[in-house]
């Protein structure tokens, strides 16, 4: 084998034919022969470009709407054949195989069909059997094969032709057959979770994953940790369908931070305007409000000290005064379905403030899996999308929660959620006033979210923390009534909580003492 494989011939049979005569007029003009496949051919030959059907070379027309077409020896023995091994040029000679140098298939649109939600016959019909075969022996040949699966690639493709004569190098082929054996594993990947989830297997013995690299990144969560962003295709709204308008490249960690203040935000897609501020992955302040200003300033008013180089996300669309608040501290990333004109003018004269825009918001109640490597393996679980309504809690108290402490507690409740365990939300008016994250005991989370809230009130002039009279969340039981004691210690009037602890009578009595409004919802939310 020599490092550098002419292409005198060339098999194209593509689902999508972007791009399709470009390439073809390209190739012929290099002298290249090209054989092609039912639309694919036909749209060649209408653009003036000679091609040769594949059932001229096999000698069986195309069958059974069209699955049969490319499995044949004359094709496959032709992708196959190694061409310094004599006994396969005797065999390819004695059974009048030629030879083919080039494969560019892309495949069936599985994943399209996945999207618009097609029902169970056409996502059949829409799984590739031949192209994918193809695609696996043109790959597996690279020493003497250049396989082409994405219409980006065609550029590359024709430029490599171009600089070495008509010819491929081996490093060129190589590259192109990793791709290509990694467009058919993400094919299978979609295929075997789809098929999975339609027959109601949940565990399923062998699980596959796959995504498609949307950017390198400079470095992981540390400079020493090489990194990438990859996507699954899903149109999801947020980090990884978003658009950015302005700002440095997204980091490892923006990612990760930014996907957590959108996934948060979205929780309140449907009611006031809100506003989530990130850090480190967990939320230093989150609020609603009449305006997504106003949302923005108590936000902001839980944590400004945390708030500093954080992840601002919105429910609405960035307007120039919100805009013109969040300039005023330093912010890495703002995150919203949309921004006007002046909002952006504003922005643009903070170059390194990212500014992504989404189509949307997410849709909090949209089942999927979560992902987590451990040595050895992956831990695989539903996505936390349970929710709570005020029809869901049960009070367990002498005292009753009001109107408006219910819309605190929920609120706080939905905060929770996103917080890491052991998780304290102290709420007050539609706003976080102390977050307590993290910490190996609720009693020290509960601890720290309420000295947060002093500092806070410190910072802000006021006679006493927004602790007092709040509603507070804790995203898991009480196992002892002293974490209860600490938040009722901070002010807290009302408490929402899964219940379900063994100690759950001597923490509702400990309720009662001391006048709380006591809510369980029969529902955890762990985030580890």
């Amino acid at each position: 084998m020599s490092d550098l494989q002419p292409v005198r011939r060339a098999l194209l049979s593509v689902s999508d034919k972007t791009g399709l005569i470009d390439l073809a007029k390209a190739l012929e003009a290099a002298g290249v022969e090209i054989l092609s496949t039912g639309g694919s051919a036909r749209a060649i030959r209408e653009a003036g470009v000679a091609v040769r059907d594949v059932a001229d070379v096999t000698g069986f027309p195309e069958m059974m709407d069209g699955r049969v077409k490319t499995l044949h020896p004359a094709v496959h023995g032709g992708l196959l054949a190694l061409r310094d091994n004599a006994e396969h040029t005797g065999a390819m000679e004695e059974h009048g195989i030629g030879g083919i140098d080039l494969l560019v298939v892309n495949l069936y649109p599985f994943e399209a069909a996945l999207t618009r939600g097609a029902d169970y016959d056409e996502m059949i019909e829409n799984i590739d059997i031949g192209g994918p075969a193809m695609i696996r022996a043109a790959a597996k040949n690279h020493a003497f094969v250049t396989t082409i699966v994405d219409v980006e690639d065609y550029d590359a493709l024709l430029a490599e032709l171009q600089a070495n004569g008509g010819q491929t190098s081996y490093a060129f082929r190589q590259r192109h057959a990793q791709i290509a054996y990694a467009r058919t594993g993400a094919y299978d990947a979609a295929v075997s979770t789809w098929m999975a989830g339609a027959i109601g297997e949940t565990t399923p013995r062998r699980r596959v994953f796959a995504g498609t690299l949307k950017q390198g990144l400079r470095y992981g969560e540390n400079p020493h940790q090489q990194a990438a962003f990859y996507v699954d295709g899903s149109d999801r709204a947020g980090i990884a369908t978003a658009t950015q308008l302005q700002g440095k490249e997204l980091s490892y960690n923006n990612i990760n931070d930014t996907d957590a203040a959108f996934e948060l935000v979205s929780e309140f897609a449907g009611g006031a305007p809100a506003c989530a501020i990130i850090k480190h992955a967990n939320p230093c302040g989150v609020a609603q409000g009449a305006t997504i200003l106003d949302a923005y300033k108590a936000a902001f008013d839980c944590d400004r000290t945390s708030a500093f180089g954080g992840i601002v996300a919105l429910n609405r669309p960035l307007d120039a005064e919100t805009a013109e608040s969040i300039s005023e501290i330093f912010t890495e990333v703002v995150i919203a379905p949309g921004a006007d004109e002046a909002a952006k003018e504003i922005f643009a004269k903070k170059k390194n403030l990212r500014l992504l825009l989404t189509e949307g918001l997410a849709d909090a109640a949209t089942a999927g899996l979560t992902y987590r490597q451990v040595a050895g393996g992956m831990l695989v679980q539903d996505k936390d999308v349970g929710q709570r309504t005020l029809e869901d809690l049960k009070v367990v108290t002498k005292v009753q929660p009001t109107e408006a402490q219910m819309q605190d507690l929920l609120f706080a409740w939905k905060v929770a959620k996103h917080v890491k365990s052991n998780a304290i939300v102290y709420v007050k008016d539609g706003a976080t006033v102390g977050v307590g994250a993290g910490q190996m005991s609720r009693v020290d989370s509960a601890l720290i979210a309420a000295k947060k809230a002093e500092r806070m009130a410190e910072a802000l002039g006021l006679p006493e923390p927004l602790t007092k009279g709040s509603a507070v969340a804790s995203d898991a039981f009480f196992p002892f009534p002293d974490g209860l004691m600490e938040a009722a210690a901070a002010g807290a009037t009302c408490v929402i909580q899964p219940g379900g602890s063994m100690r759950d009578d001597e923490v509702i009595a400990a309720a009662d003492e001391a006048g709380l409004a006591m809510v369980f919802t029969g529902m955890r939310h762990f985030r580890h």
